[in-house]
């Protein structure tokens, strides 16, 4: 039921400008400073689901547009040993050249299983600590989305969203955006009826 609703909305395309930030301003400050004139080496870290793959690859495309070269690397721990080698040498060119690094990890760099001179470029700019958003974060972000295309939502529905889907911020988005579609294919305001009433058709069309 819920892929059916992702594939009528699919989430966009992360951006620094759509990420939801909660208690992760400095990160995106970070991001944007790096693109421009400070800091060019970046590392996130947090548990999964606190935006970390979301802001490496909003970070990645705004560096393809502003034509800098750049790297993004998520989930630093993942690599063996020739690619450690090679992420080492890596950010040796960047800082050389000026190129900025945006990478992530479960831990900070100096608690990775990784290698010496690895762990010390990746620690040699900017640590910062991701953490999830808050349920209190995610109303706010979808209720701030709704805004953004001129729907009103009701707080018993934002409360159904947040304990009835996937509770990552893209799925959330994804299936208000379907819902939104729905409502006007059906010239009906956006309610919690309405929401159970496009599941159940949803439902009915997968039998």
């Amino acid at each position: 039921m819920q892929q059916l609703l992702l594939e009528l909305a699919p989430p966009p395309p992360p951006t620094l400008e759509n990420f939801s930030p909660g208690r992760n301003s400095a990160a995106v400050k970070a991001l944007r400073e790096a693109l421009a004139d400070g800091e060019r080496f970046v590392f996130l870290w947090g548990p999964g689901g606190s935006g970390k793959t979301h802001l490496l690859r909003a970070f990645s495309e705004a560096a393809a547009a502003a034509r800098l070269e750049a790297a993004a690397v998520d989930d630093v721990a993942r690599l063996g040993e020739g690619e450690q080698i090679a992420l080492f040498d890596l950010c040796n060119r960047l800082r050389a050249s000026k190129g900025a690094l945006a990478a992530s990890g479960a831990a900070p760099p100096a608690r990775l299983a990784l290698r010496a001179d690895l762990r010390s470029r990746l620690a040699s700019g900017i640590v910062l600590q991701l953490h999830p958003l808050s349920d209190t974060d995610k109303a706010a972000a979808l209720h701030g989305h709704a805004v953004g295309r001129g729907i009103a939502l009701e707080a018993e529905l934002i409360r159904y969203l947040l304990t009835h889907f996937d509770r990552d911020m893209g799925t959330q988005i994804a299936v208000l955006d379907a819902l939104d579609r729905y409502s006007l294919q059906r010239k009906r305001p956006i309610t919690l009826p309405l929401l159970k009433e496009a599941l159940g058709s949803l439902d009915a069309a997968k039998r």
